[in-house]
């Protein structure tokens, strides 16, 4: 017997535990994920733009919306400088100058989607609206849309939310009678960065398509350079 016990007591320091559980491992930290921010959006005040910048396709870019061979509508894009100058050269004004985008959306006349209200037991129906699909790049905050047109083409002046979701940019129909044939809203965002040129960087979502289309588009911001540690 004192043989026996003499054995346990070697062989417990080599055991991973003597009759007592491990400890549990220390918890993994969890990255923070950015959550979307609502951003509040300001009416489309024209006098506040100045002349427009000619890219390659002149001073605007259009695209045509379509879908399941048929065109849902149109888009027409232009970058404006601040009011009071008469030509707009990104390579000839200061780094700090504001661009401000201005996005033209025109549903086709046998295009539209004519939602009502839903019954909350009803499916949800799929949402309408404008994205761009990567980071906006030198976006200042000052983001809105034209609350007129919104009233008219929408049925609510107040249509429109809009979301910044981890530097993307979104306006989403969430109020109003639905988008009315032939009707057009004017969508604006500004960014300290003059666009690159003409970019597939956004998407028109309606009836549940979802449209790409082009426009100008501020360049990608540029990686970090990190020295080479030696």
């Amino acid at each position: 017997m004192a043989a026996r016990l003499t054995l346990l007591a070697l062989l417990c320091p080599m055991l991973a535990s003597c009759g007592q559980s491990e400890p549990e491992p220390a918890p993994s930290p969890t990255p923070t994920v950015a959550t979307p921010r609502t951003l509040v959006g300001a009416n489309l005040d024209l006098s506040t733009l100045g002349a427009r910048i000619e890219g390659p396709q002149g001073d605007e870019v259009e695209t045509v919306l379509s879908a399941d061979n048929r065109q849902v509508g149109t888009l027409v894009s232009y970058v404006a400088c601040p009011a009071g100058l008469e030509s707009c050269n990104p390579a000839e004004l200061p780094a700090d100058t504001t661009y401000t985008y201005v996005h033209r959306i025109t549903l086709a006349e046998s295009g539209a989607a004519e939602t009502t209200e839903v019954p909350e037991t009803a499916t949800e129906a799929p949402p309408t609206l404008f994205r761009t699909t990567r980071k906006a790049t030198g976006f200042n905050q000052a983001i809105g849309f034209s609350t007129d047109e919104a009233a008219d083409a929408l049925g609510d002046p107040d249509a429109i939310s809009i979301v910044n979701d981890n530097g993307a940019l979104i306006w989403r129909v969430v109020r109003g009678t639905g988008w009315q044939p032939g009707k057009t809203v004017t969508l604006w965002w500004q960014s300290t960065t003059p666009p690159q040129g003409p970019a597939r960087a956004f998407a028109f979502e309606i009836d549940g398509a979802q449209i790409e289309a082009s426009g100008p588009f501020p360049p990608e911001d540029k990686p970090v350079e990190r020295a080479t540690q030696r």
